[in-house]
């Protein structure tokens, strides 16, 4: 109770502290800021458009910015944020993206590279999969200023790292943060602009939203020509499956493969295959190497394979458009937030 009572405190204080401290104001260049724009290749929502003027009266004004904007996987958050990192970027200050998983980090390094990619901004990536040389070289670039945009996981929180000169913090997914990492993130937490996204958000991150203490955008409505899921809640059965995969083969599309448990992996491959002959499966878990994840998701993500068996490891948003069906082995095994997920 009194850890609690202790960490509460400190969180009132924290964002008392910043309440009363003086943010940067930053200023949008109208002409780069709108060139820059014009290249999203979608329409953007009305709940895009609203939270994208949210975050430009928060970065504008004098006070620190700290928003929770809450919407589901494809609903258009990381087109807000490359919006934000620009703006942060052309006034001169640093970015650090917070992600929860390597293959998060990943996809987030590709988008914001192809996103960028008629901009001077340099971006960098740092996770378990960087090797020592390359780490160090990273480390040495955002000290020196000459990296923009920093992408990682919580390994970017160690303390050899420090920036020259951050603006803008980027948390997604927060609840994948363990408390310790929280801490470590508070220390960033200075007058810099803080952003957090997440598609299901714990009762903390919400009930810190619904309090005040952060400000709060949703994006409740979907791009254009979304089809709403169809859910189906069923017994194993084979004709099903294979049904729900060949329709899939059929479009061109690709299938995700749910089942949460490393050990019997090889057993549900077998079970899948004995169902429909003519399909390549994949398999991505946590236990193997790094280099052999990357190396399977690529391969999925340029169509080699049909089907990719993996545990929840794929929860963190990973956003392949031409995945359209997702088969849930044991649902009953999962917690709410991650069936959302």
């Amino acid at each position: 109770k009194q850890k609690i009572n202790d960490l509460a405190t400190d969180i009132l204080e924290i964002e008392a502290k910043r309440k009363l401290s003086k943010g940067h104001k930053y200023e949008i260049h109208t002409n780069e800021y709108e060139d820059f724009t014009r290249e999203f290749p979608f329409t953007e929502t009305e709940d895009q458009l609203r939270t994208i003027a949210d975050v430009h009266s928060d970065m504008a004004s004098d006070f620190p910015m700290d928003r929770l904007i809450c919407g589901d996987v494809g609903f258009g958050k990381t087109e807000i944020i490359m919006r934000a990192s620009f703006i942060s970027t052309m006034n001169n200050k640093q970015v650090l993206l917070l992600a929860p998983t390597t293959l998060l980090v990943e996809q987030h390094y590709k988008t914001f590279k192809k996103r960028f990619c008629n901009t001077p901004v340099n971006i960098g990536k740092l996770s378990r999969l960087e090797n020592k040389t390359s780490r160090e070289i990273v480390i040495d670039k955002v000290y020196n200023g000459e990296l923009d945009i920093l992408i990682g996981t919580h390994a970017v929180l160690s303390n050899e790292l420090s920036f020259k000169n951050i603006g803008l913090l980027i948390i997604d997914e927060e609840h994948k943060f363990g408390v310790r990492a929280k801490e470590k993130i508070k220390k960033y937490k200075g007058a810099i602009d803080i952003i957090t996204l997440t598609a299901t958000p714990i009762p903390r991150t919400l009930n810190s939203a619904l309090s005040n203490v952060r400000d709060l955008s949703l994006i409740e409505s979907p791009p254009d020509n979304r089809k709403s899921i169809i859910t189906q809640v069923l017994e194993w059965d084979d004709s099903i499956i294979s049904d729900a995969i060949e329709r899939e083969l059929q479009r061109g599309g690709q299938i995700y493969f749910v089942h949460n448990d490393i050990k019997t992996i090889p057993h549900i491959k077998d079970r899948i295959k004995s169902i429909n002959q003519n399909m390549s499966i994949g398999i991505v878990h946590a236990k193997l190497d790094n280099k052999k994840i990357e190396k399977e998701m690529n391969s999925f993500i340029n169509k080699q394979y049909d089907i990719i068996i993996c545990t929840s490891i794929i929860e963190s948003g990973l956003d392949i458009a031409n995945v359209n069906t997702i088969i849930i082995n044991n649902a009953d095994m999962f917690g709410l937030s991650q069936l959302h997920q």
